[in-house]
């Protein structure tokens, strides 16, 4: 029995899940968009209808209406798409516990020891996606293959509510015309530089010279050239696998432009908040801390970072480094836009440390004990429940709850 892979797809997911809850936007030209007023105007998701009409994910909310005049667009709610994407998941685990999410909507699956039980790889796949249409209301698209990224690639070939198989025998009739950015991991860069190398296809990049890809791209050219040859045999990962943990970090784009250092700090705090509460649940501590900093005028400044005295989880250590970064490396020729605090070097918070022969030894127990006792009343009452005057105020960062979602990150580690 080969092995069976498939890659599950929730069409349209964040504009279905607000069909279901306003059912009077059914069959509609729909965008779920950022606040125009919050400086998230762009479109996060469309309806098919929309889709048809021309509407992109990514457009500024003006440029989706002069495509759909018709178009209504909606304010995002991620507590729901969060709720939605755990009730389909606990119907993929009928099926089997190897299942890798990648994002809040696409999931890959390992079914090969579950055909005993419930049938070929085509059968498991027609049995989720009618379930989660009557069940949830939702309809997926799903890819039916031997390895993950072919499995990938099928889910995208038919939407929606659609099942592609692409076997052993017959995937390269199927793959390699297709254009070479269908590819995972083919993006617009990669893709201009395969075009000016006259690599315009899967099928070119697969019959490419693997040393020349190497030298073009590096590993990652090796990696397209497998993917490209059907070779990649990366394994799925079960439901409840944790990578380790590298970096901490937390960002934002602030609702307005920060002029002054105070504005900038009371981010920096906020933000910090949030990583040293994430590190407590790792149970890591930070031996250095990173600051990233983009300006109004869309400029990406250097990240920068520099070392703790000690390896720490407090909140306000890791936010008094991020200040001193910020306060040496930023010059000020634009207002502040977005900034992003991580905390880097991690190791163990158990791990034995070498204090120095002035080390206050007392104090770093009472501040650690304070900053636990701090972090267990938020986790139990909430984030505002108890936390720094200084944020009482309006910290111009947005609370619509798109922190809940959780980024597609490195499937093939």
């Amino acid at each position: 029995m080969g092995r069976v892979v498939l890659h599950s797809d929730l069409n349209a997911f964040y504009a279905s899940v607000e069909t279901l809850l306003n059912p009077t936007l059914q069959g509609k030209a729909v965008a779920v968009c950022g606040s125009e007023e919050d400086r998230h105007g762009i479109v996060l998701a469309k309806s098919e209808k929309a889709k048809k009409a021309g509407v992109k994910t990514g457009q500024a909310n003006w440029e989706a209406r002069q495509c759909c005049a018709n178009l209504i667009t909606v304010p995002p709610h991620y507590d729901q798409y969060v709720k939605y994407s755990r009730q389909v998941q606990s119907i993929y685990k009928r099926y089997t516990d190897l299942i890798e999410p990648y994002g809040m909507d696409e999931c890959w699956l390992d079914v090969t020891g579950s055909q005993s039980i419930y049938g070929s790889g085509i059968e498991i796949a027609e049995s989720i996606r009618q379930t989660v249409k009557e069940e949830l209301g939702l309809t997926v698209s799903i890819g039916v293959s031997f390895n993950k990224t072919l499995a990938k690639l099928g889910s995208d070939m038919k939407k929606p509510d659609a099942i592609t198989v692409l076997d052993e025998t017959h995937w390269r009739e199927r793959v390699w015309p297709l254009p070479a950015s269908e590819l995972l991991f083919v993006g617009r860069s990669t893709t201009r530089k395969l075009m000016d190398r006259a690599i315009y296809t899967i099928g070119d990049m697969a019959h490419a010279d693997p040393a020349l890809m190497k030298s073009w791209f590096g590993k990652n050219g090796l990696d397209l050239w497998s993917f490209a040859n059907g070779l990649e045999r990366h394994r799925v990962m079960p439901i409840d696998f944790v990578s380790p943990v590298k970096s901490v970090g937390h960002g934002i784009t602030c609702n307005c432009d920060l002029k002054r250092e105070d504005d900038v700090w009371k981010v920096i705090l906020e933000l910090s908040q949030d990583v040293g509460h994430r590190l407590r649940i790792h149970g890591l501590a930070a031996r250095g801390v990173k600051l990233f900093i983009r300006d109004n005028g869309l400029t990406f400044v250097p990240s920068h970072q520099m070392p703790t005295p000690y390896p720490t989880q407090s909140p306000m250590e890791i936010a008094q480094a991020a200040r001193i970064l910020f306060d040496k490396t930023y010059s000020w020729n634009h207002p502040v836009r977005a900034i992003t605090v991580t905390a880097i070097n991690l190791v163990p918070r158990d791990q034995p440390m070498q204090l120095s022969l002035f080390h206050d030894d007392a104090h770093y127990v009472r501040q650690q004990k304070l900053d636990d006792c701090i972090d267990d009343l938020r986790r139990r009452f909430g984030n505002s429940a108890i936390r720094s005057a200084s944020l009482l105020s309006d910290i111009h960062m947005p609370n619509d709850g798109r922190d809940l979602v959780k980024m597609p990150g490195n499937i093939y580690s």
